[in-house]
């Protein structure tokens, strides 16, 4: 990490990550027995904006333990309006009953806001919808994250595995079968987005600043390494290509920036299963002079 740096971030910011499995299920699709989420028309894998968002609050919450300013709004067995009461009793506001929760004054709700976005990084980083119950207001982050795509089609493999024990002392003394579904080797491609202005902004700005940019940048990196199990197989971030912007606005479109990254297999006629099998290439002459790349991995 940089020396700490509390201002809000001044430039737009465009990315690009690449990152790859192998014999895991990197996003499994409860509607789908978990199976690994699929563009049904073409094949390719997909990988939910919310599942990358999971990983990046668990390596924040996992570095910065109870560090102030750092707190993680969406946790496992903890209501969201249980967070909401946290900024109530921090600004000594009386919470009000559940029909009076839409009756919160503006200046009230700004005051709410502004402490969630200071004590919670997600809130300030994703924004949040925080109306629910104990109204906090409603917070449009400037970080935003796409589906991720796989670059080829992936196959979905059902795995039959056996287990020596049984769950309860009545059954039979039999082994169990189960099953696990993996992608033998699959490399996705993650596009982002990081806006100055919804993070500056006067009245509405979350104050990410330059310091929870670089935190954002070291999670991307780094997620995969603290959130390995069986299931998931062996996820590693591979590539992330940054495009920071002179202005606030932006310079250029992000959709012609992001065409300045191609990956493609390096012999067409294989079957990929490392991604040493995949060229990438940057076309620098597609990214104008007002637009800085960088190279995170």
């Amino acid at each position: 990490m940089n020396k700490t740096d509390r201002t809000p971030i001044k430039n737009r910011y465009d990315f690009v990550m690449l990152y790859d499995i192998e014999n895991g299920n990197p996003n499994g699709d409860p509607d789908a027995g978990n199976m690994p989420r699929i563009d049904p028309e073409t094949g390719h894998g997909i990988v939910t904006d919310v599942c990358i968002k999971r990983k990046i609050r668990n390596y924040v919450e996992l570095i910065k333990p109870k560090e102030a300013g750092f707190e993680i709004y969406v946790k496992e067995n903890i209501p969201l309006n249980k967070q909401h009461e946290k900024a109530y009793l921090a600004k000594k506001i009386e919470i009000p009953k559940r029909e009076d929760a839409k009756n919160v004054d503006a200046d009230t709700l700004h005051v709410l806001r502004r402490w969630m976005c200071d004590n919670f990084y997600d809130v300030r980083t994703f924004g949040a919808v925080m109306t629910t119950g104990v109204n906090c207001g409603q917070v449009r982050g400037p970080v935003q994250i796409n589906f991720s795509r796989s670059i080829d089609p992936i196959v979905q493999q059902e795995v039959t595995i056996t287990r020596i024990t049984v769950t309860r002392e009545e059954d039979e003394k039999t082994t169990e079968m189960g099953r696990k579904h993996i992608v033998p080797y699959a490399l996705y491609r993650a596009e982002g987005y990081v806006s100055a202005k919804l993070a500056n902004d006067e009245t509405k700005g979350t104050g990410f600043s330059e310091e929870d940019l670089e935190l954002l940048w070291e999670a991307l990196v780094n997620m995969f390494e603290h959130d390995h199990s069986a299931a998931r197989g062996k996820m590693a971030a591979r590539k992330l290509y940054i495009f920071k912007h002179e202005s606030e606005l932006g310079n250029a479109p992000s959709h012609k920036l992001f065409e300045a990254i191609t990956v493609e297999k390096t012999d067409k006629n294989s079957i990929p299963r490392r991604f040493e099998d995949y060229t990438v290439r940057v076309d620098a002459g597609r990214v104008p002079a007002n637009v800085t790349l960088i190279e995170k991995l």
